[in-house]
């Protein structure tokens, strides 16, 4: 195979494996982690590598495409909502929520009494969510 062609076949099996990936995390809705989108996608693909889904996830991320939110709980979970948002994780259910909404008091605060310069931030709630907060 000339070099040409093996780099449009890699390029159009990344995209596939992208998309599907992308796709996963959507349909999940979760903040999934990249265990839980493979054992998603290997269903529907059963030649797809873990390795590949881990790799994927992170250039998704590195580029833009995909949020990681960081480790919670041992492993790494990726939001596909890359808006600018916070995150509320229930400390029974273990679940990741998305809190939307900006919290300029504190920004000014923090900004004031630390004088910062603050070009952003990423604030991280905990809890119980209304499910598991019902007695």
């Amino acid at each position: 195979m000339s070099n040409a062609l093996e780099t449009r076949v890699n390029t159009a099996r990344n995209t596939l494996q992208r998309q599907l990936i992308l796709g996963a995390v959507r349909e999940l809705d979760v903040h999934a982690t990249a265990e839980q989108v493979f054992e998603y996608i290997v269903q529907r693909h059963p030649t797809i590598g873990k390795a590949t889904v881990y790799r994927n996830m992170r250039k998704l991320a590195q580029s833009g495409e995909l949020l990681d939110i960081g480790k919670l709980h041992g492993a790494v979970h990726y939001d596909h909502n890359c808006r600018e948002h916070h995150h509320f994780i229930c400390n029974d259910c273990k679940r990741v929520f998305d809190v939307e909404g900006d919290f300029p008091l504190l920004t000014d605060l923090v900004r004031k009494t630390e004088q910062f310069q603050i070009t952003g931030y990423n604030l991280t709630f905990y809890g119980l969510c209304r499910e598991c907060g019902i007695e």
